[in-house]
């Protein structure tokens, strides 16, 4: 839906207006080591999408399960087990 530029600068004006009269409250505090393991967690995420993709992309070029296994550390049959139907999905 198309937007005028009036709209969209009294959309941005709104957000400003609710961002400085926001008072925060002991409800939004939450521990560092919560903040710490979502940090990890969403990295760990991230990781592993790159390992998939990278796994995809090594099968598309012909790079053997065995090949694979090894550099994950791990055999080709388990490398094959996690990453396979991700594989043939492609």
């Amino acid at each position: 839906m198309p937007r005028s530029i009036q709209e969209i600068l009294d959309h941005g004006d709104e957000l400003a207006r609710r961002f400085e009269d926001y008072e925060p409250t002991s409800d939004d505090e939450r521990p560092v080591e919560e903040y710490l393991l979502e940090r990890a967690t969403i990295a760990r995420a991230r990781g592993e999408r790159q390992v998939v993709d990278a796994v995809v992309a090594a099968r598309s070029k012909g790079v053997s399960w065995q090949r694979i296994g090894d550099i994950l550390g791990t055999s080709a049959q388990a490398a094959q087990q996690r990453y396979g139907i991700v594989v043939e999905s492609t």
